[in-house]
C-alpha cells in the first residue's frame, strides 16, 4: 500500500500535527519493511518531529530492535 501511495504522488516528507513523517511513524510502529522502502525512496533519515525526535529515537523508545539496526546501518 505504501509503495502504491508513493507511486501515485504521496509526499514522502508529509508531516502530521506532531511533525512526524511517514518514516517516523513506520519506525515507531516497528514496520521494518516500510522503513526500508521509505529510505530507498529518499526519506530523510535524520528528520526531527516537533519534539526533536528522529525515527531512530522513536524506534529505540518503542523497543523495535530490527528497525534500530536498519536505521543505524543506513547512517542514522
Amino acid at each position: 500500500v505504501v509503495e502504491l501511495l508513493l507511486e501515485r504522488g504521496a509526499a514522502i516528507e508529509a508531516q502530521d500535527e506532531r511533525g512526524r513523517t511517514p518514516l517516523h511513524l513506520a519506525a515507531w510502529s516497528g514496520h521494518t519493511a516500510v522503513v526500508e522502502l521509505l529510505l530507498e525512496r529518499g526519506a530523510a533519515i535524520e528528520a526531527q518531529d516537533g519534539d526533536r525526535w528522529t525515527p531512530l529515537h522513536l524506534a529505540a523508545s518503542s523497543g523495535h530492535t530490527a528497525v534500530v539496526e536498519l536505521l543505524l546501518e543506513r547512517g542514522a
